[in-house]
């Protein structure tokens, strides 16, 4: 299933002379403040996507990760709640709830996923979509490339100590 996924997806965004951005404001309003609002739930490696020149159904991509389920979560419900009173934005769907995995939060205008950082590798959508336009983000926004990385790192190294901090 994975496979026929990512395939179905690798030609959506076809290479194009020109990298201007075609969204309209709405959508850069929306994504701008859902990505401070995973931002400010410390997701990692937010970015996003002008899509509305190889996409009808939408304008931009929104993509965001955590290094677990519960953060997941966290992040999309301060993403749809900020739309929400700030804007008055409410998703037309949102799946992906139950696992909190990979959650897909569409708004017509913008979609955006979260995803489990395991989850942000292997489907590697930066890879399908990366040549489209880039849209600006909120600094804080920006300032969480490499996070996830970053947190592997972490990670690795607390697993090689033992209880206490020595070596295993």
């Amino acid at each position: 299933m994975r496979t026929a996924v990512r395939e179905t997806l690798e030609d959506k965004c076809p290479p194009t002379e020109s990298h201007a951005v075609t969204a309209t404001d709405r959508s850069i309003e929306l994504v701008t403040t859902a990505a401070q609002a995973a931002a400010d739930k410390l997701a990692h490696d937010i970015v996003a996507y002008d899509v509305s020149d190889v996409l009808s159904i939408t304008d931009a991509f929104l993509l965001a990760s955590a290094p677990n389920d519960r953060q997941v979560k966290s992040i999309v419900d301060e993403i749809e709640e900020r739309l929400s009173k700030e804007l008055g934005a409410k998703p037309v769907r949102r799946e992906g709830d139950r696992e909190a995995r990979w959650v897909l939060l569409d708004y017509v205008d913008i979609v955006v996923h979260v995803q489990h950082s395991e989850e942000r590798v292997f489907y590697a959508l930066e890879r399908l979509w990366k040549d489209c336009p880039e849209l600006d983000l909120p600094e804080d926004a920006k300032a969480t490339r490499g996070k996830a990385a970053e947190h592997a790192k972490l990670r690795e190294a607390e697993e090689a100590t033992g209880p206490g901090g020595e070596w295993r």
